[in-house]
Formats: structure tokens, C-alpha cells, sequence
């Protein structure tokens, strides 16, 4: 299940910044853009898992359609909708507001372990899959940007320097699959690093992280609040915006 992070996000930090340049027209077609580039993020994620499920012999998430870009399929209305929006709008407001730790998510892709061939590396590989997949998003944004360049845009134009719309895609794009890929890979239940993880540990630690899973929303929320996060995301940034500028 793809989950991601709304508090200390670069994409509303730097709508805020602008927001006293814009007008509601740009604001809402940055919302626009934002949610597209979110909706496939999500989508490419979310399929990732099923697709990778298939070939392991599960087919439970191929039967429910799940094995495909549309965003029908992956959508939850809260996860990936309104919570999305309304942290979108907090982070324009900024202050107290902006800084509520926000979680969302896609509709989680059901497997059934039992139906895998060769069982551990089934279990790397499907939980693997959606963040490779936001990996792959990350290059083609990261591709796009580097051409933009040879047409006048720079490096800070993707960071919220300008208001070009295609600057803008592309850059919700790399900053977005950044996010979901360093987030979903952290070592906390639910996240798929914890099912990467739990495939090399022994199966008496395995009681351990179950019980951390039915905390594991509290946990990842007091994390981000106290700024764990941030200090593991914030080296990525710095390392795509110098990997722009060389």
C-alpha cells in the first residue's frame, strides 16, 4: 500500500512561498496538477505491487483489476483525495496548520502470500515493487527536467521558482516520487521497508512487528511531527537539486 507524507513537504512549502504572487486561478491549477501527477504516482505504486503479485503466482489482485495505470482502481476516497486536498490547502496557510502531520494513502493491494512461488524473494519483490516503480517516475521527471534546462528553465524553477505549469508537473513529479519512494521504505510497520525487513529477521521477532503494526499510523505520525522525516528526506532533495545543477 503506498502511503506518503504531507508535513515538511517541498511541493507546499513551495506553493506557500509564491502564494503572495498568485492568483486563485494559479493556486487551483497547481492543486490541478499536483493531484494528477499524485493519482499516477499512486496508480504506478499500487499496480506496481499487483503486477509483481502476478507473476509470483498470485493472482488475487489481478482478478480484482488491479494490474493496471487507472487511478479508478487505486483511489481511496479519503487517503487519496481528501486528505491529499486538505493538506494541500493547509500548506498554502502555512503556520500551526501547515505543520499537522498528515498521512495518506492508496487503496492497499490485497495478496494472498500462500499462493507465491519461492516465498522470501516473492515477499522482497512485491513489497519492492510500488517504490520502483515511483523510482522510475522519478527519472523520467528528472529526464524532462535536465531537456527543460537546455531550453532556459533552471534548476530552482522545479523548487517553486516558477509558475510554467509544465515546471510545475514536472517538478511535483520528481519531488512526489521522491517522497513516496525514501518514505515507503523506512523500517516501520506498515510501511513496505518493515515487510522487506521482516523477510531477514528471524520469525521470533515476527510477533514484534505485528504488534508495532497496529501502531504503526501513531508511530509514523509522532515521527514526522518531532521531524524524523525531514532529516532523512531533506539529503535526497539536496541530492536532486545538485544532481540538476551539475
Amino acid at each position: 500500500m503506498a502511503q506518503f507524507i504531507f508535513k515538511d513537504n517541498a511541493i507546499f512549502r513551495r506553493v506557500t512561498s509564491v502564494l503572495n504572487g498568485m492568483d486563485i486561478a494559479n493556486l487551483v491549477s497547481h492543486l490541478v496538477i499536483y493531484m494528477v501527477v499524485l493519482l499516477l504516482a499512486i496508480s504506478v505504486h499500487e499496480a506496481g505491487h499487483a503486477w509483481m503479485s502476478y507473476k509470483f503466482g498470485d493472482d488475487t489482485a489481478y482478478m480484482l483489476g488491479r494490474v493496471t495505470l487507472n487511478p479508478v482502481a487505486h483511489t481511496d476516497p479519503i487517503g487519496t483525495l481528501l486528505i491529499p486536498m486538505v493538506a494541500f490547502i493547509l500548506g498554502t496557510v502555512g503556520g500551526s496548520l501547515g505543520s499537522i502531520p498528515l498521512i495518506g494513502w492508496g487503496k492497499p493491494t490485497p495478496v494472498n502470500p500462500r499462493k507465491w512461488d519461492r516465498y522470501k524473494l516473492a515477499n522482497v519483490m512485491v513489497s519492492i515493487a510500488g517504490v520502483l516503480g515511483n523510482l522510475i517516475l522519478l527519472i523520467i521527471g528528472f529526464i524532462a527536467a535536465r531537456i527543460m534546462m537546455t531550453q532556459g528553465f533552471g534548476p530552482m524553477d522545479f523548487f517553486g521558482r516558477s509558475t510554467n505549469p509544465l515546471a510545475i508537473l514536472v517538478g511535483d513529479m520528481m519531488i512526489l516520487n521522491m517522497s513516496l519512494f525514501v518514505f515507503n521504505l523506512l523500517p516501520f510497520p506498515p510501511l513496505d521497508g518493515s515487510k522487506i525487513l521482516s523477510t531477514f529477521l528471524p520469525e521470533g521477532v515476527q510477533p514484534i512487528f505485528d504488534m508495532l503494526e497496529q501502531f504503526g499510523f501513531l508511530i509514523l505520525m509522532f515521527l514526522i511531527y518531532v521531524g524524523v522525516f525531514r532529516l532523512i528526506i531533506t539529503p535526497f532533495m539536496y541530492a536532486l537539486l545538485y544532481a540538476l545543477a551539475a
